[in-house]
């Protein structure tokens, strides 16, 4: 039973991932896309990289803590005499002295030239050495306080990245929406189009019956309404691939959409609300203080750094034996200098201090292309909302001139080709509506992008 719980957990997500919507409001949509979406979700686990290495850098101001533990076994003459030092058991004996008192009782003369055989020769001896060794940096110069705020910058920086790819994302969505909206309008224009062709077909067969009209006009008819046929196929397939690019977004299959829409237009949005709100203003902001940051990092190489330092071990022949009474401490500081290197910190300087005023002339110029580049999309928007009032006026002139010639050819006054060439102003009509249309919304959400608006 557990087996089959652990089973049953491991494939929710999996599930999860296909689920399948149907008549999915913008509002969910946008719900979904943002818990959902795979490359928010990229976006976030680069917030947590940031973050870690924000933790890492500020991690270094609390120093480090090493366990060491030796385990050894030498017969070098260096090392157990060594190993004898650190665990306080070195007698006389080590240097020869029994072999030294031996030879004096023999000979009755100190032998100082030949070398003791304990001393050069020792047995084997294990070592087993336990340390604690303790390093904090006590002054770096303000080194490790700037990279603590770079890094902590550079994790807000990755927090404006997942808003702006956030966004993007939203933007994508609405497009998606509208371009559903958009398709289902233009099919059902085409679809009134294609039922006028059919009727004029039906008309002109009837009329070739009845002797008033040549097979040519038919033809000329179905040439036509094949034209229009194409189009509306174009315009499904195009709404299929919407869903698709829908559900990519989402991460889950979207079947339907629901078709509830309003004129959209955008809100008014003065320069200084796009100076506060505009993220790439935020980050370019954000990288400017990095640059002020960077000018002191440089800067604190030439400051004296201090660190401190402490050590507790203890060492024996055997693992942990006799520790308190083998044990030992070191404490210490350190004072570390840069007193020359050639001019290269110096240099480092400067570099620092002239991208620091690069990055301030490139703030003014981002916000100042942003004004520029909004009051352009706001210009265009008017001459859209113009367009379409026009367009949709022309459009239903255009079908009430068809309608007009249409009841003409039927009274013979005019030919099949008259009335053909006044279909075909309607189709422009309807195809030049849905690209403008088109246009002003890009443009709109475009805007709202800008301005990282609240929605539509």
């Amino acid at each position: 039973m557990k087996i089959l719980l652990v089973f049953i957990f491991a494939i929710l997500p999996i599930f999860a991932q296909n689920q399948i919507y149907t008549n999915l409001s913008l509002n969910k949509a946008i719900e979904i896309v943002k818990k959902d979406n795979l490359e928010i979700n990229i976006a976030r686990f680069d917030e947590k990289i940031k973050s870690f290495e924000h933790q890492i850098a500020t991690g270094y101001n609390y120093g480090k803590l090493d366990l060491i533990q030796y385990a050894m076994r030498s017969n070098d003459a260096g090392n157990v005499f060594g190993y004898k030092l650190a665990s306080r058991e070195a007698n006389f004996g080590d240097f020869g002295a029994q072999e030294f008192m031996n030879n004096f009782i023999i000979t009755g003369h100190p032998d100082y030239i030949t070398p003791p055989n304990d001393l050069n020769y020792p047995a084997p001896r294990n070592f087993f050495q336990t340390k604690l060794k303790y390093k904090l940096p006590i002054y770096t110069g303000g080194k490790l306080e700037q990279y603590g705020k770079i890094t902590a910058a550079l994790t807000k920086m990755s927090n404006l990245d997942t808003q702006k790819i956030t966004n993007e994302k939203i933007y994508q969505v609405k497009k998606s929406y509208f371009d559903v909206y958009l398709l289902n309008t233009y099919i059902k224009n085409l679809n009134i189009i294609k039922a006028n062709m059919e009727r004029l077909e039906n008309m002109a067969s009837s009329m070739i019956e009845e002797g008033y009209a040549k097979k040519v006009d038919l033809l000329e008819v179905q040439a036509k309404k094949s034209n229009v046929l194409r189009m509306l196929h174009q315009a499904k397939a195009n709404k299929v691939l919407v869903y698709k690019f829908l559900s990519f977004l989402l991460n889950a299959d979207v079947k339907s959409v629901q078709r509830s829409y309003r004129n959209i237009t955008p809100r008014h949005i003065d320069a200084k609300e796009i100076i506060q709100s505009n993220l790439d203003i935020q980050k370019a902001k954000l990288g400017l203080k990095i640059t002020d940051m960077n000018i002191k990092l440089q800067e604190s190489v030439n400051l004296p750094q201090v660190g401190a330092f402490a050590e507790y071990s203890s060492a024996d022949n055997q693992f942990l034996n006799n520790f308190s009474k083998h044990d030992a401490y070191t404490i210490g500081m350190q004072l570390k200098w840069s007193i020359f290197n050639g001019g290269v910190d110096k240099n480092n300087i400067e570099k620092a201090r002239v991208e620091n005023l690069k990055t301030k002339t490139q703030v003014e110029l981002a916000k100042k292309g942003i004004i520029l580049q909004v009051a352009k999309i706001k210009t265009e928007i008017e001459n859209f909302d113009f367009s379409i009032d026009s367009l949709n006026k022309e459009l239903e002139l255009s079908r009430v001139i068809y309608r007009n010639y249409l009841g003409r050819y039927q009274e013979k006054l005019v030919s099949i080709n008259d009335v053909i060439i006044k279909q075909s102003i309607e189709i422009k009509k309807v195809l030049k509506l849905k690209e403008t249309e088109n246009k002003k919304i890009d443009k709109v959400l475009e805007l709202e992008k800008i301005a990282n608006g609240a929605g539509i």
